[in-house]
């Protein structure tokens, strides 16, 4: 693992890294368990690669932790998820503010169950002054929502003259979730899916994609570091050409 480590640029680390964690269910099925034992043993995971993405200085962490699309499945699953976050949340809110690591949130909220809403709103209070990293959860969290929830201020601010036309780019990102955080750079996906599965759908118009076959209860600092090490080797040229990235 260190020799993985050691491959790795400091200089060019990705700000802000987005994982969608995938294949919990699959994986409790390989080990003849239910689908709730898989995303216990995901609590692992996103332990070891909260600590990892500090230790290394990534500055953004945004992990896909349930989607609106996810209250579909079945009630005892979704019950246990809700159970599990806020115990997780619990439990790790001494870590948190130990590694001086900033606990945020971005989704619909509103439509969380009160006492997860609840355990929430406080991990997030309480370490809001932390400085190292930022940790965002995207909880009950859809891109296409998230734009429609952006237009729908815009065009309510043009109503009351608070704003004035042409609507830009900037204007759309303004009053996103994300407003006050970067796009992403790396955005890795685990269990060998290959979609973004209506994930910062916008914000990831530029994102360097990462796809592992791993699945993400077994996810650890390793392929962690296999992944920034894969972004690193890319030329991102973000519309030009590589001559004009050049230096002269």
């Amino acid at each position: 693992m260190s020799e993985l480590k050691n491959q790795i640029n400091p200089g060019k680390l990705p700000q802000h890294i987005a994982i969608i964690m995938d294949g919990n269910g699959r994986w409790a099925k390989a080990h003849n368990m239910a689908r709730i034992f898989g995303h216990h043993n995901a609590i692992k995971s996103v332990r070891e690669i909260v600590e990892t993405c500090a230790a290394l200085g990534i500055k953004y962490l945004t992990l896909y932790t349930f989607s609106t699309e996810n209250w579909n499945r079945p009630q005892d699953e979704v019950t246990g998820l809700m159970t599990l976050l806020i115990q997780t949340l619990k439990s790790e809110l001494h870590s948190l503010t130990k590694n001086n690591i900033k606990l945020l949130t971005i989704g619909d909220l509103n439509h969380l169950p009160i006492n997860t809403k609840e355990a929430l709103e406080d991990a997030v209070y309480n370490t809001k002054d932390n400085t190292r990293m930022n940790l965002i959860l995207a909880l009950n969290y859809s891109g296409r929502s998230e734009i429609i929830y952006a237009v729908n201020q815009i065009i309510d601010e043009l109503k009351q003259g608070e704003m004035f036309i042409p609507v830009t780019e900037k204007t759309l990102s303004d009053h996103l979730y994300t407003k006050s955080i970067p796009d992403p750079e790396l955005l890795i996906r685990t269990s060998g899916e290959h979609r973004l599965s209506n994930f910062l759908i916008w914000q990831c118009a530029y994102t360097e994609l990462h796809f592992t076959e791993v699945y993400w209860p077994e996810f650890r600092a390793e392929d962690l570091y296999k992944a920034i090490i894969d972004f690193q080797s890319r030329e991102r040229r973000f519309g030009m050409t590589t001559e004009q990235l050049m230096p002269s």
